[in-house]
């Protein structure tokens, strides 16, 4: 049996998930606070996530709670836009 190679890692996801968190925010004119308010979340967490220096990981239940927010389906967290 062949082994998978597996090329990324954990950060690589999280990069891809926090650019599309704010991507799709300010797509729906959204600021930090008005996600936050929505997720019952505070807006230091949304900042937090956002900012890759911040290096905040985040559970697939809040992602799940971000995405109904943003009526986004979970999965188009985790698309490259490149």
């Amino acid at each position: 049996m062949k082994e998978k190679a597996y090329i990324h890692d954990d950060e690589y996801y999280y990069s891809i998930i926090r650019k599309n968190i704010r991507k799709f925010r300010l797509e729906k004119n959204l600021t930090q606070q008005e996600l936050a308010d929505m997720t019952e979340l505070s807006r230091e967490y949304i900042c937090d996530i956002e900012n890759e220096k911040r290096n905040k990981h985040l559970t697939i239940a809040v992602l799940g709670r971000i995405a109904e927010a943003l009526n986004v389906e979970i999965s188009k967290f985790f698309k490259t836009t490149d």
